[in-house]
C-alpha cells in the first residue's frame, strides 16, 4: 500500500517549484491533490495534469493566501470537492529583500502576509474538517533563516520564523484532537528563485555547505512525505532543517 493512500492534501503556492514537487511526490504515493497558487495558469494547468496522469484526483485553485476570506471560500469549495482534508502544507512564499534601513514597509508587510498570514488563514479554515475528523496533519515550510536570521531579509526570516512558532503552537493546541503539525526548513535548494542568483553568491552559498552541493526539490519533498505519513505519527512540534549541514 502506497504511504498517503486515500488521503487528501491541500497544498499552496504548488504550481511549480518546491510545492509542485511536493504535490507530484504525495501523489505518487496515492493522495488526492488540491493545490492553490495565485492564479492557475499553463503552468498550474500542467502541474494539474501532471498529478492527474499519476492515477489521482488532482484540482488547481486560483487563490490570494493573504486572503482571510477568500482563503475561507477556496477551503470550503475543496472539502466540497474532496470531502475532507488529511494533509495541509503552506508552501506559498515569496521575497522582497533589503537592508532593514532601506526596507519599505511595503516589502515588510508583503512578505508577513503571504509567507506567514497565509498559513494562518489556512489553518483557519481548514481545521474544522479536521477537528470533525479528529485526525490531521500540518505542515508549515519555513527556512533556515527563520532559525538563524539572515542580513537583508528581516522580513522574510521574520515570516519563516513565525511559521516554525505556528506549528509549534498548532502542535500543543491540537495535538489531543489527533492533529499533528510540525515544519521544515529547507536551505540552498537548486530552483528557478535561486538559479536566478549571480554566479559568486551561489559559489560563496556551496561553500558553506558541508556536502558541497545545493538541494534538489525531491529533497525536501521526500522530508514532506515523511511528515504526511503514518511513518511519522509521533512527530509533532518539530522542524526540520534540509540544508546538507550548512547550519548545525
Amino acid at each position: 500500500m502506497k504511504l498517503l493512500e486515500g488521503k487528501v492534501a491541500v497544498i499552496t503556492g504548488a504550481a511549480r517549484g518546491i510545492g509542485k514537487a511536493i504535490a507530484l511526490k504525495f501523489a505518487s504515493e496515492g493522495a488526492d491533490i488540491a493545490f492553490t497558487d495565485l492564479v492557475i495558469d499553463e503552468n498550474g494547468l500542467a502541474t494539474q495534469n501532471e498529478i492527474i496522469a499519476l492515477g489521482v484526483k488532482a484540482k488547481g485553485y486560483a487563490s490570494n493566501a493573504a486572503n482571510f476570506e477568500e482563503t475561507h471560500n477556496v477551503v470550503a469549495e475543496i472539502v466540497k470537492d474532496f470531502g475532507r482534508i488529511d494533509i495541509l502544507v503552506n508552501n506559498a512564499g515569496i521575497t522582497k529583500d533589503g537592508l532593514m534601513l532601506r526596507m519599505t514597509e511595503a516589502q515588510w508587510d508583503a512578505v508577513i502576509a503571504v509567507n506567514l498570514k497565509s498559513a494562518f488563514n489556512f489553518i483557519h479554515a481548514s481545521l474544522p474538517t479536521m477537528m470533525h475528523q479528529r485526525s490531521g496533519n500540518i505542515i508549515n515550510m519555513a527556512s533556515v533563516v527563520g532559525v538563524h536570521g539572515n542580513a537583508s531579509q528581516a522580513n522574510y526570516a521574520s515570516s519563516k520564523a513565525g511559521l516554525i512558532a505556528l506549528a509549534k503552537s498548532i502542535a500543543q493546541e491540537m495535538g489531543p484532537k489527533g492533529i499533528r503539525a510540525n515544519a521544515i526548513a529547507p536551505g540552498f535548494i537548486e530552483t528557478a528563485m535561486t538559479a536566478a542568483l549571480p554566479d559568486n553568491i551561489r559559489e560563496e552559498w556551496i561553500k558553506k555547505i558541508p556536502l558541497r552541493r545545493g538541494g534538489k526539490v525531491e529533497d525536501i519533498a521526500n522530508i514532506a512525505t515523511f511528515l504526511a505519513s503514518e511513518m511519522s505519527s509521533y512527530v509533532s512540534g518539530q522542524v526540520i532543517q534540509v540544508d546538507g549541514g550548512m547550519n548545525m
